[in-house]
């Protein structure tokens, strides 16, 4: 019954009127159709459906049990979407999954985060993790190397952004990741990563808003500056990169 009444709650948030209207206006600036996209951490599938409905080919990936079956049923009816039933990280294998039955969308593989977002975030004091499920893992490169490289890749997975992160071996044209206030170094690793990998700018939405914080997007020193200074009056929200250039190769 608990899970059941967690799942109905995830779905009054995520699937609320308006919300995909909302969803459409924003990612339209910059997922077109015939577009590759990787949901990573698809959870509900309210953005999958999203992204299909301005025309790109999907691949949403999402390891819960619980939500699989309403996940299936609800991007089934939509062309374009493909569902991989794993977790993403650094490298193949199985985790173990932290699941909230309470809030669904909430679970999580990185144990860490977990116990320093209750002590450091009011808006999780609440969160139980009550129970653990063994998922599958993938990476990133091994998603490519199946499906191709996304122009756009959206990771939410609670914590795991800078892990989903590591097992990236190429730049992507653009990405975003979720940012939790009290545990923003993630957030940081995350930009130190994609830095490795490529030349990027930044923008950031807070919350569930949809709109861009900049009109003119950042350099990587001026987004970890306001991730520092700036970020932890927001519970939450999504940071956005857009890959400027490669790097060039430096074994030619």
């Amino acid at each position: 019954m608990r899970r059941m009444l967690g799942l109905a709650r995830s779905m009054l948030i995520y699937w609320r009127p308006g919300r995909q209207r909302g969803l459409r206006t924003l990612y339209s600036s910059f997922v077109s159709a015939g577009d590759l996209v990787f949901d990573v951490g698809a959870h509900l599938g309210d953005r999958t459906v999203a992204f299909c409905d301005l025309g790109a080919r999907v691949i949403a990936i999402e390891p819960q049990e619980d939500i699989l079956p309403w996940l299936r049923r609800r991007i089934g009816r939509k062309s374009g979407a493909t569902l991989v039933k794993a977790a993403v990280g650094r490298a193949k294998g199985t985790g173990n999954l932290l699941v909230s039955d309470n809030n669904p969308t909430l679970s999580t593989l990185a144990d860490d985060w977990r116990k320093k977002v209750v002590r450091q975030n009011p808006s999780f004091r609440e969160v139980r993790w009550n129970r653990r499920q063994e998922v599958r893992v993938t990476t990133l490169d091994a998603l490519i190397e199946e499906h191709g490289e996304p122009s756009f890749c959206k990771i939410d997975v609670e914590g795991h952004e800078a892990e989903v992160l590591a097992g990236l071996s190429q730049s992507i044209a653009m990405v975003s990741i979720e940012f939790v206030s009290g545990t923003l170094e993630i957030a940081e690793a995350s930009i130190n990563r994609l830095e490795s990998l490529g030349h990027y700018e930044y923008n950031a939405i807070p919350g569930e808003k949809r709109r861009f914080l900049w009109e003119v997007w950042q350099p990587p020193d001026k987004m970890k500056d306001w991730l520092a200074h700036h970020a932890i009056k927001f519970p939450s929200g999504d940071l956005y990169a857009r890959r400027i250039s490669r790097l060039q190769d430096t074994t030619t």
